[in-house]
């Protein structure tokens, strides 16, 4: 019925109403992006519809090809054990394979820059400026790994310093962070969040950020992120030919 696969973007889901209208909006921007492209969208928990209500739903419309693609920055817990839990249990007639997470990315560190420069600062800031990368934070080790990672590879493109720094489950804080980059000499210190949407966690961050000379806002429906979304797919949908069900998850490229 369907010649190419559905995009079925899975996000965590929250309580604070925000979260799920900034997914749907970067949605919307995918399909602007992709015009032709079918995109649905879940949540693993507390926004409507779940993912297995998606999946039902598809099932009975007659698809069998999807690329499901968890809307998650690092691959931690969620992208290693919910979301192959729950695709697990789908319809038995649909094709499912799980796309990889969105990061680490160059899209993700061009739409980080971007906010930065719509919260005031210009590319002739950079040399002056410490940017403190503000991500969820998780208690997987890979996931704090990648985060120092993409932190390193931000300071090489052009900013004086850059630092880390978690919300949750790990250290440091935002606000430690900030401090850190004050104590060396730091003429301005800019706080970028590495998350989606707001919620919770982004709040903890804006809160952090209180002593910082400029703060970004949340990636949202950015150009950017959306056109990382239908890379992702188009990965996914280049490797699905010997595929399955659920499949393993791609190597970030």
């Amino acid at each position: 019925m369907y010649g190419r696969p559905v995009l079925f973007v899975i996000a965590h889901g929250s309580r604070d109403p925000r979260h799920a209208e900034t997914v749907r909006a970067l949605v919307r921007r995918v399909r602007e992006q992709r015009p032709g492209l079918r995109v649905e969208t879940g949540f693993l928990d507390f926004n409507s519809p779940s993912v297995p209500e998606v999946l039902d739903s598809l099932d009975a419309e007659g698809v069998r090809d999807v690329i499901a693609l968890p809307l998650l920055l690092t691959r931690a817990f969620h992208a290693k054990s919910d979301i192959p839990a729950v695709l697990s249990q789908a319809p038995p007639r649909l094709r499912i394979r799980q796309a990889a997470v969105l990061g680490p990315s160059p899209l993700l560190l061009t739409a980080l820059d971007q906010r930065l420069y719509e919260a005031g600062l210009t590319p002739a800031d950079k040399s002056s400026t410490g940017v403190v990368l503000a991500s969820a934070g998780s208690s997987d080790p890979e996931a704090i790994a990648v985060i120092a990672e993409i932190a390193r590879e931000w300071r090489h493109t052009g900013w004086c310093a850059v630092r880390p720094a978690f919300a949750s489950a790990s250290l440091p804080r935002t606000e430690d962070a900030v401090r850190e980059l004050r104590d060396l000499g730091v003429r301005r210190v800019a706080v970028a969040p590495y998350v989606i949407a707001p919620g919770f966690l982004p709040d903890r961050i804006a809160r952090g950020a209180a002593e910082a000379d400029v703060t970004a806002q949340v990636l949202g429906p950015s150009t950017g992120l959306a056109r990382l979304l239908v890379r992702r797919y188009d990965e996914a949908r280049a490797e699905s030919g010997a595929v399955g069900r659920v499949a393993r998850v791609p190597v970030l490229a």
